[in-house]
């Protein structure tokens, strides 16, 4: 009995805990203008409240802030969604995917609020970031695979000619669908909470890692928030720190 009370308390201390992951990411083909550019990831917020103890963990300014989907779900209240958009507003430009929990809510609703407040929201688009030289940075968004909302090759018509791509996407099953000539370098997902709950090693979900395949990243996050129970074993809360530099993996 007292072993339970326990394993349950600690669990949910776990569930809030703020773990920023300062990762640096290395690309051979990274324009020498990006050397250096750093992003802030954070997925799957839910009910989660973006504290000023995570903000005031975060080091230094990203470059950007990409959100990878479920952002809130049903039973959120729209004030406190709001309040954590205005939170990780301060500390970069913010970027967009959604995720499967969010068409809980009103997406037009949500949409509207996040570019009140400066998000880009992509649905199956890109923003394009240019150096003073001409060289570009594209991050590529694709809405959620659960619906099927996802359309990949449209999404990457709007990166153009980028030099060095990133793709967003909340489900990491669309790396599935990449292919080599997609010219897509790094992808940041989350969705799977990294099981949420694993016992000895084992969970519904793999941990989130990172994957190098073939000159392509992929970085799955536990993400920030838990859905259904406000509980963690094994697969902690994390937001990312990630520092793009050129050269190989040391």
């Amino acid at each position: 009995m007292a072993f339970g009370a326990c394993l349950f308390f600690y669990m949910l201390y776990n569930a809030f805990r703020n773990n920023v992951k300062n990762q640096t990411l290395y690309f051979r083909n990274l324009p020498e203008e990006f050397d250096g550019f750093k992003v802030l990831f954070i997925s799957d917020i839910h009910r989660r409240r973006v504290t000023h103890r995570l903000i005031s963990k975060i080091s230094s300014s990203p470059d950007a802030v990409l959100i990878g989907g479920d952002m809130t779900e049903k039973g959120v209240p729209a004030s406190r969604t709001r309040e954590n958009v205005k939170r990780l507003s301060e500390i970069g430009p913010l970027y967009f995917v959604l995720g499967n929990n969010d068409y809980e809510v009103d997406t037009l609703e949500l949409t509207a609020m996040l570019e009140e407040h400066g998000v880009s929201v992509l649905q199956n688009s890109s923003v394009v970031l240019t150096s003073e030289t001409g060289k570009s940075l594209a991050v590529v968004g694709v809405d959620e695979m659960k619906f099927r909302k996802d359309n990949l090759s449209l999404a990457l018509k709007g990166s153009g000619e980028a030099d060095f791509r990133i793709l967003l996407c909340h489900n990491p099953d669309i790396v599935k669908k990449v292919k080599a000539d997609d010219s897509i370098h790094l992808i940041l997902s989350g969705h799977t909470h990294g099981g949420q709950i694993r016992i000895f090693g084992f969970g519904p979900y793999e941990a989130g890692g990172i994957k190098k395949a073939n000159g392509l990243i992929t970085l799955i996050s536990n993400g920030y928030g838990t859905t259904q129970l406000p509980l963690r074993l094994g697969a902690h809360p994390e937001v990312h720190m990630i520092t793009l530099k050129k050269g190989c993996d040391k």
